[in-house]
């Protein structure tokens, strides 16, 4: 147990009443150790969650906690780290010179995503679980190309009728393990187009699991799977929940069955348990996120469960929360809130009814640079969308006005060939039973295709994975020049004795080989040796080779090279995004294209209430990134771009089911029609009126 030092300033200032609620929850007991029973935290949209966090984990600390007892999850590395960060100036502003030294490390030593906490607690309990300590992590690539090897051994490929591809079977096995639910109810529920292939994709599943196990190779949901069956056993729960005197969660509304399970096998009974999160934020199910968790929580730890709830709203104009708040308050089920704001000003948020596609560009384009007028940068808007096809008549139009912009989804940095190439010779040598990672550093030399692969890593195998046996290969004549070389890196590589501050050598070595290989196999090689610059500046922050590759499959960065190109060259650029990738971001001024039904919410939702309920709550999230203005565009007709050579087909966008009385209440309305479009008008030359109605009623 730390030592209890008097803070020396009133840390907790900064907080308002229902904040400060949340980060004191608890007592000291009569052994002056701090203990809290179960408490939930619900967060509207910005309402300063992650500075509750903070305060609440700098005050654990503050009142004695030790901080290597504390566990903080959170879904996101760079989570961790800004958490981390942001503990460690409240700790030194309360405790000044008088607190426990900040180690080097860190001051949460135990604090990551719910994978990479995993991938740690499963080296030390590898044995137990029939891994070896020194098992690869395969991040979704390397998965979805072990899948389709075994697709292919298994002759699936082959098949007279389509048979799904392997980005379609890992996403149904993935929904199999992380929902706990038979393949049988995946496919009918979320993959009835692939219902015909139930018993081949079993077997699939089957092969892939083996192919996993022989490689010593763990993937994203395997992790979470190993940790449930390791904290399935109460010895083991037991021992692994003392090291922990209180286990916090962020964003606790995004975690799946899985684990919401772990948690409760850590604390069966609660105490210690802080979850913090917003039901109404809850827009992950197709990654099997499940919004029961939260919403059950207090029943789950009844009756000793406490709730706090956040409403002070420290981003948006109190029209914008009006607007969001009646949205979120037609929901069947939620934690009622209702997000107020001292910012009273502001126009109410515009429902804009636009003629077409074409002219939903050219509004958004007219409004964004009225904006930038007015002294909104462009960086500081952003045009949000259900689907990522939604944004390409917008971004014709910004193209075609000289507009730079950046959209978000595209390459990200770990995907780029040459950057796997790097990280794929060190996962072999990591672990030289990395099928995947082996078949793609063969296949580098040339002339050696699947086949030579094959032999070579089977060769390996056999004499017992000694890296010496590489040299006695015989390897096809186009690449003989290369493999002496080749198995003299391996060697070095995975023969490589080094302590945990004495690995960072090797990248420099592998460089050296790799650079005949960027120049031969790649173009643009300037930039992309650029990129392994970064790696190589990365892999400068880890003590270890293992946990450099594991860190960052489970938490790849972003490279600013992958998000637009050309526009960055620009000191200002428009913002586009899906709605999904725009979640804990904000903007002065957001717009959201094709509000209608069938994309808000989305027609693969229609019938299914739990589905348009996540649909409501994916609105509520465009709407709450909005601080100052928000427009909802909704076109009355969409083009049919397939039949355009019929003429100009098209069909009418319906008004979306969210859009009630109450809702447009809040909102003003507005018309956008293209000048061209307008038909003019025609003035009748008589007074004579005509009885239409009369002359119908006598017809019948």
């Amino acid at each position: 147990m730390a030592d209890v030092a008097e803070p020396t300033t009133d840390y907790l200032a900064a907080l308002n009443p229902a904040q400060r609620q949340a980060a004191v929850f608890g007592d000291v007991d009569v052994q002056r150790r701090f203990r809290s029973g179960p408490l939930l935290v619900i967060a509207g949209a910005g309402t300063g969650k992650t500075m509750t966090l903070a305060h609440r984990v700098a005050h654990l600390i503050v009142s004695g906690v030790d901080p290597e007892r504390l566990l903080l999850l959170t879904f996101t590395r760079r989570a961790a780290q800004e958490m981390t960060r942001r503990v460690e100036a409240i700790v030194r502003r309360a405790l000044g010179d008088r607190g426990k030294p900040i180690p080097s490390a860190g001051l949460l030593p135990w604090s990551g995503t719910f994978h990479a906490v995993a991938n740690r607690l499963l080296r030390r309990y590898a044995r137990v679980v029939g891994l070896d300590p020194a098992f690869s992590v395969l991040d979704r690539g390397d998965s979805a190309d072990l899948l389709d090897v075994v697709r292919h051994d298994k002759k699936l490929t082959s098949k007279s009728r389509r048979f799904p591809k392997k980005d379609t079977c890992l996403a149904i096995y993935s929904r199999c393990v992380n929902s706990r639910q038979p393949l049988a109810g995946v496919l009918q529920s979320t993959f009835p187009w692939c219902s015909d292939w139930e018993v081949e994709l079993a077997d699939l599943f089957r092969g892939y699991v083996l192919r996993k196990q022989q490689n010593q190779a763990l993937d994203y949901d395997d992790l979470l799977l190993y940790w449930s069956h390791l904290v399935a056993e109460p010895e083991f729960a037991a021992d692994i929940g003392s090291w922990f005197d209180h286990v916090l969660v962020d964003e606790y509304q995004d975690t799946n069955i899985l684990q919401s399970e772990i948690l409760q096998a850590l604390k069966p009974d609660g105490n210690g348990l802080t979850v913090v999160g917003d039901d109404a934020q809850s827009i992950y199910s197709f990654r099997a996120a499940e919004v029961d968790n939260i919403l059950g929580f207090a029943d789950q730890y009844l009756p000793s469960a406490r709730i706090v709830t956040l409403e002070e709203n420290y981003r948006s104009t109190q029209p914008i929360l009006d607007t969001a708040n009646c949205l979120i308050a037609e929901s069947e089920r939620q934690y009622k809130k209702n997000l107020f704001s001292q910012r009273k000003d502001g126009a109410k948020p515009v429902y804009a009814s636009v003629e077409d596609t074409d002219a939903e560009a050219e509004f958004v384009v007219n409004s964004v640079l009225e904006s930038r007028e007015q002294g909104i940068e462009l960086k500081q808007q952003a045009v949000l969308f259900r689907s990522a096809h939604h944004s390409d008549r917008l971004e014709l139009e910004l193209v075609r006005r000289n507009i730079p912009y950046v959209k978000y989804g595209g390459l990200k940095f770990l995907e780029a060939s040459h950057v796997k190439d790097m990280l794929s010779i060190l996962k072999w040598a990591e672990n030289a039973r990395n099928e995947v990672a082996a078949f793609r550093v063969l296949k580098l030399l040339p002339g050696m295709g699947p086949a030579s692969a094959a032999k070579c890593f089977a060769l390996l195998a056999q004499a017992g994975n000694d890296w010496r046996t590489l040299a006695e290969f015989k390897a096809p004549a186009a690449a003989r020049e290369e493999w002496p070389a080749f198995c003299e890196l391996l060697q070095t590589l995975g023969e490589a004795e080094f302590s945990a501050n004495d690995w960072h050598w090797q990248i420099a070595v592998l460089r050296k080989w790799y650079q005949p290989q960027l120049e031969r196999i790649y173009d643009s090689v300037e930039t992309r040796e650029a990129d392994l610059e970064q790696l190589e500046s990365i892999a400068t922050r880890y003590a270890t080779r293992e946990r450099f590759l594991t860190e960052l499959t489970l938490d790849p960065p972003a490279a600013a090279g992958d998000q637009a190109g050309d526009p960055l060259l620009d000191e200002d650029y428009l913002v586009l995004s899906t709605v999904h990738s725009a979640k804990g971001q904000e903007w002065d001024s957001v717009f959201v294209l094709n509000f209608s039904d069938g994309n808000f919410p989305s027609e693969f939702a229609t019938g299914k209430p739990e589905a348009i309920e996540e649909e409501r709550r994916l609105v509520y999230v465009a709407m709450t990134r909005a601080k100052r203005s928000l427009h909802l565009v909704a076109p009355l007709r969409y083009h049919v771009t397939q039949q355009r050579r019929d003429g100009d087909k098209h069909v009418y966008g319906a008004r979306s089911r969210f859009m009630t009385k109450a809702l447009m209440a809040t909102m003003q309305q507005r018309w956008f029609g293209r000048p061209d479009s307008v038909e003019p008008r025609l003035q009748p030359r008589s007074d004579i009126k005509i009885d239409v109605a009369g002359k119908l009623r006598q017809m019948w």
